[in-house]
């Protein structure tokens, strides 16, 4: 296992650059997600991690190692791809054991840790197979199994669960969180959901356009976020941002609609802000603003409304059952309220 440290790390192609100065560590036995919109880096850094893409600025270090310069088979690292990237020819088995061959490790050795491999992951009886004859996640599991077997220092994954239904994400999301508690391998893995981000993290990495927008563990970004950006990408349901001006009760998005808030104390008193309010935070309740139901949506376990308020599409979550029909007027209260500035989108107060 090793730390894995990024200093100043930029990529660029041809006269643009696409990863700005990034600096943050992952610590040993740690498990790290970079997590943004398509198009943010994510992808890009984590293939500068595994030496498949070169760096244009700053530093890459592993275990300690600097390794700008290290070819990609010598920096003890295994990487498990989107497309699974077997080897159609080969038996599950052969699959798991190329890299070993290459490297020359005894027989005794090589069946050994295949052998192991597949009794962690449960491909025992699938070793004799070909990829085509397994389902998505059989064959995920053998992309796991073929690092695995290697015993590297960090595993990289770049969205592995992206070709998968919905159902067999969450199973193997489960899978890959107690494949590392048990392996406890220093592990960086690339998503675009923010779902599997917060499941599966110790730490989670929030990237925008090339850019760190914030690190902190899943309930740090949830319940602290920076900025606009992160607190709409992280939790889901998303944010709901509301713009009014601060006045001396709170802040009015409308003659008459406001939301009484605490927080006016600290940013000042006609200050146009952007609230923000988590679905789950907000209930329906008397002492709330007036919204118009849009539409109703019965979960079981809870009830999703979607209302217009103040001329804005919100959603609220709610443990209570409710029979509203569109076109219906209730009151929304927020328990809990985020304050932004409109032009930077930094959290205040």
């Amino acid at each position: 296992m090793a730390a894995v440290t990024l200093r100043g790390v930029r990529k660029s192609f041809g006269s643009t650059e696409v990863v700005h100065g990034v600096d943050f560590g992952i610590e040993d036995g740690e498990f790290c997600v970079l997590v943004g919109p398509s198009g943010c880096g994510k992808s890009t850094l984590l293939r500068m991690i595994a030496g498949l893409e070169e760096i244009t600025g700053g530093e890459i270090a592993i275990g300690g190692r600097v390794v700008n310069a290290v070819a990609p088979k010598e920096r003890d690292i295994a990487m498990v791809f989107q497309n699974y990237a077997l080897y159609p020819h080969m038996t599950v088995r052969d699959n798991m054991a190329f890299s070993l061959k290459l490297a020359n490790v005894p027989e005794a050795q090589l069946e050994q840790r295949v052998a192991e491999a597949a009794d962690i992951l449960g491909l025992a009886e699938y070793l004799g197979r070909y990829p085509r004859q397994l389902s998505g996640g059989q064959r995920q599991r053998v992309a796991m199994g073929r690092a695995i077997v290697r015993k590297p220092r960090v595993f990289l994954f770049d969205e592995p669960l992206s070709n998968l239904d919905a159902k067999l994400r969450v199973q193997m999301r489960t899978e890959i969180k107690e494949l590392h508690q048990r392996l406890k391998t220093t592990s960086v893995y690339v998503t675009h959901d923010q779902i599997e981000a917060m499941t599966m993290a110790d730490k989670i990495v929030v990237m925008n356009s090339g850019n760190v927008e914030q690190i902190g563990s899943p309930l740090e970004l949830y319940d602290n976020p920076a900025n606009q950006f992160v607190a709409g990408f992280i939790g889901s349901p998303a944010m709901n941002f509301i713009r009014g001006k601060l006045n001396g009760n709170g802040v009015a998005f409308a003659p008459g609609v406001e939301f009484i808030l605490k927080e006016k104390e600290k940013v000042g008193v006609g200050r146009d802000v952007i609230v923000g309010v988590r679905p789950e935070h907000f209930s329906v309740s008397e002492s709330g603003v007036p919204a118009e139901v849009v539409v109703v949506e019965p979960t079981g376990a809870d009830t999703h409304i979607y209302c217009k308020l103040a001329g804005v599409e919100v959603s609220a979550v709610v443990r209570e059952r409710h029979a509203f029909r569109p076109g219906e007027h209730i009151r929304l209260a927020p328990q809990l309220t985020f304050l932004f500035d409109p032009a930077s989108g930094a959290r205040l107060a």
